[in-house]
């Protein structure tokens, strides 16, 4: 993965968990939390890089999403 694309999937990455922490319900922020990790880790070894592009989008999506509902 290129260094910029490395540093883009990380700052969303922060992105999302920092969203997540202003959900005023305990379960629904750990449960937000969880799922962040979660699918971050289970997709950390693809190299594909239109995968990587489409769960980035997918990503960015999920935070405006987060935006919204906070």
């Amino acid at each position: 993965m290129a260094a910029s694309s490395r540093a883009q999937v990380l700052r969303l990455y922060r992105a999302l968990l920092r969203e997540s922490q202003r959900f005023s319900s305990y379960n629904y922020r750990m449960y937000a939390i969880r799922r962040i990790r979660d699918a971050f880790r289970e997709n950390k070894n693809i190299k594909d890089s239109e995968k990587i592009e489409e769960l980035v989008n997918k990503a960015k999506t999920n935070l405006e999403i987060i935006h919204r509902q906070v």
